[in-house]
Order: C-alpha cells, then sequence, then structure tokens
C-alpha cells in the first residue's frame, strides 16, 4: 500500500500579491493583478500588459552580494518558498537533511538573464558575458538554490514541461514521498518571462490578448469576447509531507494529495486535439490513482488560459471526463486574475485548489460576461463562492501536448 502524502505549507507569489495570505484575499475578491508592463518599453509590441509581482523586493529573501548570481524567476522561487516553509513550520534538521527534496520546476528559465547577456555579448563581446550567467539561467537552479539555502540533500530536480512544469513538479514528488525516498518534498515551480523577448514571442504566435486599452479586463477564460492569454510571472510551492512525517512532529495539515495524473496529446507542437483526447486522459487518470468516482470531484481549477481553442477544448474534455455531472461541478480560472505563470502556473494553481479546500470556498472565474455555447458549464463567474468541498482536481496543459492533473482531498484529521 503506498504511503499517504500531505500538504502541510503553501506558498504563493503573482500578480495578485506577494504571500500566500494575501493573493488569497485578492483572488477571492476578485481583483484582477494584470496591468501595463513596467519592466520594459513596450513601445512597437502588440501585446503591453501583463500580470507583474509588484514591488517584489529580492533583497527581503536574499543576500546582496547572491542576488545578481540568479534570475527573477529563482527570487521569485526562494520568495514563494520561505512563505511555504513558514506555513508549514518547517526546519530542515541534519536528522530529516536527507530525506527532504526540492522539485522545482520552470518553462523558460532566465528569460531575463539570457536577453541581459546576449546584449553584453553583441556591444562588448564574450569577454563582457557574467561568469554567473550560466548558473543563473538554467532551470533546475531554482531547486540548487533552495536545496542549499535549506540544507535539503534528498532528491533533487526539476521539469521543463512547459505550462504543466510544476504541476509535474509537484506530481512527482509526490510520487517521491509515496514510495519512500523522501519523507518531505519542497515542490512546485516559477516563472518570469515578462521580457522583450518573452512578451514578443508569444505575441509573434498571436497567442496573446491585445486589449492594451483594458488590461484588467483582458484575461477573461471561457468568455465569448476572449482573445488569448495574459502573461504573468510569479511562483507556487507546496511542502509536501508524509503523513506519518507530518503527524510526528505535530504539523498542521492543510490538505491530501491523492492523485496525479500525466498523458501527452501526440497531436500538434501548441494545440490541442478537437475532443481533448489528453487533457480528457489525464484527468482520468489523476481520478484512476486516487481511487475516486468523477462524481467525487466537487470542483475543477481549470487551465483555463483564455484562448479560444484552448477553453472550448477543456471544456469538452472536462465533460467527457464528468458525462452528466459536468454541469453541476464548479469549475473556474484564476488565471483571469494572475494571468498565465506559464512553467509556474500548476504550482500557483496547485496552491490555490489547496486553499480551497481548506477554506471551503472557490475563486472566481473573473471577466465572465458573455456566454459562449461551446463554453457551457458553472465557470463561478466573477464572485467567489462557499461550497462543501471533499475533493479538488487542478488541470495544466502545455505545449508540445503535456499534460497533468493534481487530486487533492480535504483533510479529516485521520
Amino acid at each position: 500500500m503506498n504511503r499517504r502524502v500531505v500538504v502541510t505549507g503553501v506558498g504563493l507569489v503573482c500578480a495578485c500579491g506577494i504571500g500566500t495570505e494575501e493573493v488569497w484575499k485578492n483572488l477571492l475578491a476578485g481583483q484582477s493583478g494584470i496591468a501595463p508592463i513596467t519592466q520594459f518599453d513596450t513601445t512597437g509590441f502588440d501585446c503591453t500588459f501583463a500580470g507583474e509581482v509588484k514591488g517584489f523586493d529580492p533583497f527581503q529573501w536574499i543576500e546582496k552580494k547572491e542576488v545578481k548570481k540568479m534570475a527573477r524567476f529563482i527570487h521569485l522561487a526562494i520568495g514563494a518558498t520561505d512563505f511555504a516553509m513558514k506555513m508549514a513550520a518547517l526546519e530542515i534538521t541534519p536528522e530529516i537533511a536527507d530525506a527532504t527534496g526540492v522539485y522545482i520546476s520552470s518553462g523558460i528559465g532566465g528569460f531575463d538573464v539570457i536577453e541581459r547577456e546576449h546584449s553584453k555579448l553583441i556591444q562588448g563581446g564574450p569577454g563582457r558575458i557574467s561568469p554567473f550567467f550560466i548558473p543563473s539561467a538554467i532551470i533546475n537552479l531554482a531547486s540548487g538554490q533552495i536545496s542549499i539555502r535549506y540544507g535539503a540533500k534528498g532528491p533533487n530536480s526539476a521539469t521543463a514541461t512547459a505550462c504543466s512544469a510544476s504541476a509535474h513538479a509537484i506530481g512527482d514528488a509526490f510520487k517521491i514521498i509515496q514510495r519512500c525516498d523522501a519523507e518531505v518534498m519542497i515542490a512546485g515551480g516559477s516563472e518570469a518571462a515578462i521580457t522583450p523577448m518573452g512578451v514578443g514571442g508569444f505575441a509573434a504566435m498571436k497567442a496573446l490578448s491585445t486589449r492594451n486599452d483594458e488590461p484588467a479586463r483582458a484575461s477573461r477564460p471561457f468568455d465569448a469576447q476572449r482573445d488569448g492569454f495574459v502573461i504573468g510571472e510569479g511562483s507556487g510551492v507546496l511542502i509536501l509531507e508524509s503523513l506519518e512525517h507530518a503527524q510526528r512532529r505535530g504539523a498542521n495539515i492543510l490538505a491530501e494529495i491523492v492523485g496525479y495524473g500525466m498523458t501527452a496529446d501526440a497531436f500538434h507542437m501548441t494545440q490541442p486535439a478537437e475532443n481533448g483526447d489528453g487533457a480528457y486522459r489525464v484527468m482520468l487518470a489523476s481520478l484512476k490513482d486516487a481511487e475516486i468516482a468523477p462524481t467525487e470531484i466537487g470542483y475543477v481549477n481549470a487551465h483555463g488560459t483564455s484562448t479560444q481553442i484552448g477553453d472550448a477544448i477543456e471544456t469538452v474534455a472536462i465533460k467527457r471526463t464528468f458525462g452528466d455531472q459536468a454541469k453541476r461541478i464548479p469549475v473556474s480560472s484564476t488565471k483571469s486574475m494572475t494571468g498565465h505563470v506559464l512553467g509556474g502556473a500548476g504550482g500557483l494553481e496547485a496552491g490555490i485548489s489547496v486553499l480551497a479546500l481548506r477554506d471551503q470556498i472557490l475563486p472566481p472565474t473573473i471577466n465572465y460576461e458573455n456566454p459562449d455555447p461551446a463554453c457551457d458549464l458553472d465557470y463561478v463567474p466573477n464572485q467567489a463562492r462557499k461550497a462543501g468541498l471533499r475533493y479538488v482536481l487542478s488541470n495544466s496543459f502545455g505545449f508540445g501536448g503535456t499534460n497533468a492533473s493534481l487530486v487533492f482531498k480535504l483533510w479529516e484529521g485521520r
């Protein structure tokens, strides 16, 4: 029998706030974090707004001489991890160091550093490149830096599976604990790709909303007037522990993680199949792993990016998964407020799903004003809603047809 794994800490940093409870309060209030971009000059860009983490000061968490050795996605991951560790009241002592791992993922990594150092190369030649360039930009250095900071000597890894990356990190970390390869895992993801190349690249694909005159109303998942996603940045980190370890140290348990699925569309590099096959199969896989029936899910935190194709196909997949029950299951997309945090989205939304269970309340999909015949589920429009939840499911889908679903269960004290 597999070991039970619980969540004891959640750390959130995103456009809606810095710190778990601030983010959660603003999400429940339906406050958008989307605003004009301040990190670079957007003159000439088709899209001029994003979900920036406003007022984030890396020096609050990181020594001055170390800040320049890390890209922004690592700064955000360290901040989120600090919030998660404090919520979990977890100290990694020498006795548990070998049994504590870190699994923090990213889809892109240090775009900001790559662009900066490339400019130095072009302007001044290879001698101008920083010796910290590579270790500040590569994806696994969020995990590496967090491991070093906390003395976590157990499994250390990072997936780079696009917008499913941090959901895969949490799912993989769950399985690492289940099979007794760790007692504790710091797991999630981080992204900071609001850069000229990041925004310009997604705009070149025609993937971004261009509602430049109304940034706060631009991310509108499942709404008929949606015109693309809004890029966001941030980090979401969970502290996962074996039930025995959490109980032994008297931890406050927030939820139990009980299911994880991963599939591939094997269809197209950026678009899902029209019948939602990959998303349908990944939800089924997570339910099978959790050993529960589809009817037991009380809420779905959707991938819901605000693209025409993606939202309609996720709706199809949810209908296939839940059948006649689908229209009775609340589904919301918090990307309506945070923007799409890319490789950090799954970690952020897993944390949000855990808080929904903890507080028995559903975060809304804001900007839902115009029903779309292709999207006809209950999207918790515009206002948070109280609910009696026992199981919730969180979806993450990424380019390359990579999919992840996580199932969390209400902690009932036994």
